[in-house]
């Protein structure tokens, strides 16, 4: 049986609290990975891994994370993601509301976007 909604948020945000050193209450759904949280990349791997434990799920890292989009000159112009770079976006992340960002898709405001809801999102997807 899937785990609900509360026990997801739960173990997503123990997986934080542990890889970022931050304190529980600054978890909360709305918090943004990078921008409140402190999350730099390496932490990244750190959470991906403490998520794959906790939950007993495979991340493939450009899965959560594509890194590869934001670097390609094919999908990036002039520091801002193309029209093409938001479509793979999306197809890559059908957990994150990408709305906000596609207004002004500025490349290093891309951190800014993964909160702790995408994330939790993403796990359900995943147990799914």
């Amino acid at each position: 049986m899937a785990p609900s909604d509360d026990e997801v948020f739960e173990k997503v945000r123990e997986a934080l609290v542990d890889a970022l050193g931050v304190d529980e209450e600054e978890v909360v759904p709305e918090a943004t990975m990078v921008g409140d949280l402190g999350a730099e990349s390496i932490d990244f791997l750190d959470i991906v891994f403490r998520l794959e434990k906790a939950f007993g799920i495979t991340i493939p890292r450009d899965e959560l994370f594509p890194e590869d989009i934001l670097t390609n000159a094919e999908y990036v112009q002039g520091g801002k993601v193309t029209d093409e770079g938001l479509a793979e976006l999306k197809k890559r992340m059908p957990f994150a509301d990408l709305s906000k960002f596609e207004a002004n898709p500025v490349v290093s405001d891309f951190g800014n976007l993964l909160t702790v809801n995408d994330m939790c999102s993403y796990v359900k997807s995943k147990l799914a």
